[in-house]
């Protein structure tokens, strides 16, 4: 039996087992085992549009057991990139193996020095969230990560500070992801009522199209404090996993606008599994969808699509936070 994790990048939350049948641990045996793994647990063959047979016929050829350690990992790095999906990692002692061209090929619509001139030096932090108050009273809060777990306590507090402010910008650009559970506690602080925010699916049989039919996902509201007024959450292509599921469950709240670029997507709940040689092996297993049924994993669109300009840039301004400003203060 071999161990089977869940996690949204890059922490663990849920264990279970699948059986799979030893190879042997050989170049040909690991390559093998990889494949088959694959073959039998990825969730995406189809909506990718890769012949998995064909893609074990081309690298197969590629394998013999003389090979090296980094050679055998070379060509197996290179299989998976044929998926095309970010979730989909191998993980050596020396190397990890990854496809990020879903962020890499595309502006990042983000800059750490436009940020520090927003926050300054005296922004307050809760759970890894930086915020503060800007001069036009709109509060703006910049949540680069959902790796750590946020704290009712910890929301409350920060949500009380602002709570004056006329609106509210919710910055999650570059936000590769972390708890699904942060996201969902978040995402809880801007409903107030039991709200459907989409779909998964399930993995039922090895066929790569075994899976249960849509079951529906729901935020209930916080009991903590939650807001009331305008918010704007501010997107580029390098918000993945839990963050694209946040932004998922945002776009269906009334008070809220998403404004940026698309979402880099991450919509498929991954597992991991274990080779002969002891490399492990992550992919998306379960296919989320938006509440209209349309799947997540490419990403999403905003609803007002802005990027950063260089004439903006240059003089110290971030167009994308400006847009939110300017939306908050005239009510579009």
């Amino acid at each position: 039996m071999k161990r089977i994790v869940m996690f949204l990048l890059p922490l663990l939350f849920l264990t279970g087992c699948i059986d799979e049948e030893q190879l042997d641990n050989t170049p040909r045996g690991n390559f093998e085992a990889l494949w088959r793994i694959m073959d039998e647990h990825y969730c995406f063959f189809t909506e990718k549009g890769v012949d998995w047979d064909a893609v074990h016929e081309k690298y197969a050829r590629q394998i013999d057991n003389s090979m090296t350690g980094a050679q055998t990992f070379e060509v197996m790095a290179n299989m998976l990139s044929e998926l095309r999906d970010g979730h989909v990692n191998l993980y050596t002692p020396y190397d990890v193996g990854r496809y990020w061209a879903w962020h890499e090929d595309h502006p990042s619509n983000v800059s750490d020095t436009l940020l520090r001139h927003y926050l300054g030096t005296d922004y307050r932090i809760a759970s890894g969230m930086k915020y503060r108050i800007l001069d036009d009273n709109v509060g703006y809060v910049r949540c680069a990560t959902f790796e750590n777990q946020l704290g009712g306590g910890n929301l409350d507090e920060m949500l009380l500070y602002l709570m004056p402010c006329n609106g509210l910008i919710l910055d999650v650009r570059g936000n590769s992801g972390g708890r699904l559970t942060s996201a969902e506690e978040l995402a809880a602080r801007f409903c107030n009522e039991k709200t459907l925010v989409g779909y998964m699916r399930h993995k039922t049989g090895k066929g790569h199209n075994d899976f249960s039919g849509l079951e529906e996902q729901y935020i209930k509201p916080s009991k903590g404090v939650r807001w009331q007024k305008p918010v704007v959450v501010l997107t580029n292509r390098e918000v993945y996993s839990a963050a694209n599921e946040f932004v998922k469950y945002m776009k269906v709240f009334p008070a809220c606008t998403v404004v940026g670029d698309s979402t880099g997507g991450g919509g498929g709940l991954p597992f991991s599994s274990e080779l002969p040689n002891g490399w492990a092996i992550r992919y998306s297993a379960c296919p989320m969808y938006d509440v209209d049924g349309r799947l997540a994993e490419p990403g999403l669109a905003p609803d007002v699509r802005v990027g950063l300009s260089h004439e903006d840039f240059n003089r110290n301004l971030d167009t994308i936070i400006e847009y939110a400003r300017r939306m908050l203060k005239t009510g579009l």
